[in-house]
């Protein structure tokens, strides 16, 4: 009996002893298993981020870089790597770098901006960022980088556009004070107020079409064409454009030849679109010599995904120098300054024109050869759901109200114009 109960006690106390060793074993293990090793962090580990860290990273507009203790990426989003920020799983930008090991030292969140160079450019545009640093728990680092480019090319159009708009206004309305102070000296000269009163009306007529081309530009930048689109046909606005030049042209004795395809419509704004033609004929008239001709051109273009309608202003003027075409669009860029005083051009009649045709889904090219003359071409989508199918040639031209045997679609080169001296 005492055999039996010692041996009972020895195996009690044998299994005390095994669950006890037992247990220290599993916690240590468990322990083990907390502690961070290298391989963990690598980025081809899957280190587990924080809890939502990962969903709200996926969410941000900004490209997010996750660095581990060991500079190595742990998480990088689709926009970082578009950037050329990670290459090879490591950070690329030393500076960021260097941010992100100053701040993992020492906690602190550090935020710069910087000029990258672009990757696959090579033509040493720089790319600005900026980009804000901060500890994410106790062994990562956050590196959140923001795209400013677009930001700050935008700001320079501005300021550009602020100090080009107050140039500009300030040259009529100084004129117009002088020639007030001139007209009050004079007061006793009936032929000097006749001529100053005159030059007032000029610069007025000036400073009233700058700020109505002014309010035309903020318009068709704003507005929405397709919120009152129709179908326009383009036989109306190319006869309102000639009207509308019509007085220029009789004082230059320039004759406006106007043909190609009948019965074509575009779908979009009538108001923007009669504004476009229009300034790209009165630029051509304006510019062209006396005793030239503008012709107007219309054709129906077949493109992928519907055909387009074609409107090209051909002017026998003086011509655009090459590097003068990259930039007539541009707001207030004339390419003869002196001359367009003359004429009373403001250098916003081809922007605005430009910003026509983007906001309905066309373009405006331009071709020119010095001393030849130009050809600017509008081209717009037709409207499909009412266009009809008549692919003839259109009916006669029209010069001058008169009907004649002028050429049906716009002339390739200039060579299809009569020259100057033989024109009526």
């Amino acid at each position: 009996m005492d055999v039996n109960a010692a041996v009972a006690a020895a195996a009690a106390i044998a299994g005390v002893c095994t669950g006890v060793i037992a247990m220290l074993a599993f916690r240590w293990s468990e322990r083990d298993q907390k502690k961070p090793t290298r391989t963990s962090l690598r980025p081809d580990s899957n280190a587990p981020l924080p809890p939502g860290v990962d969903t709200v990273l996926s969410v941000l507009s900004s490209s997010a870089v996750v660095l581990d203790e060991s500079d190595s990426v742990v998480k990088a989003s689709s926009a970082a790597y578009a950037l050329g920020l990670v290459r090879g799983g490591r950070l690329a930008v030393e500076p960021m770098l260097n941010m992100a090991r100053d701040t993992r030292r020492d906690g602190e969140i550090r935020q710069v901006e910087l000029d990258l160079p672009r990757r696959g450019t090579g033509r040493g545009e720089a790319l600005a960022v900026s980009a804000r640093v901060a500890p994410l728990g106790s062994r990562l680092v956050l590196l959140l980088v923001e795209d400013l480019t677009e930001a700050r090319r935008i700001e320079a159009v501005r300021r550009d556009f602020v100090a080009n708009v107050s140039h500009e206004l300030k040259t009529p309305t100084g004129a117009l004070s002088l020639l007030s102070e001139a007209v009050m000296d004079a007061s006793d000269d009936p032929e000097a107020v006749e001529r100053f009163a005159g030059r007032m009306q000029i610069e007025a007529t000036r400073l009233t079409n700058l700020v109505q081309e002014l309010i035309d530009l903020s318009r068709v930048q704003n507005d929405d064409p397709l919120e009152d689109a129709e179908p326009v046909r383009v036989d109306e606005l190319v006869a309102e454009a000639i009207d509308r030049c019509r007085q220029q042209a009789g004082s230059k004795q320039i004759t406006m030849a106007a043909g190609g395809t009948a019965e074509l419509r575009i779908w979009g704004n009538r108001g923007q679109l009669a504004a476009a033609l229009g300034n790209l004929v009165e630029n051509a008239v304006n510019y062209s010599p006396a005793r030239t001709r503008v012709g107007i051109a219309v054709r129906r273009v077949a493109v992928p995904g519907g055909d387009e309608i074609e409107i090209a202003v051909t002017d026998q003027g003086f011509g655009i120098s090459e590097k003068d075409r990259e930039r007539v669009f541009e707001r207030f860029y004339r390419v003869d300054p002196a001359r367009s005083r003359a004429t009373g051009g403001t250098g916003l009649g081809l922007a605005i024109v430009k910003h026509v045709a983007a906001s309905h889904g066309g373009e405006v090219t331009v071709w020119s050869s010095e001393g030849q003359g130009s050809t600017f071409t509008l081209r717009l989508p037709e409207a499909g759901s009412v266009r009809e199918r008549d692919r003839t040639s259109g009916g006669p031209l029209i010069v001058n109200g008169d009907e004649g045997p002028y050429p049906a679609a716009a002339p390739d080169t200039l060579e299809s114009f009569p020259a100057p001296e033989a024109l009526p």
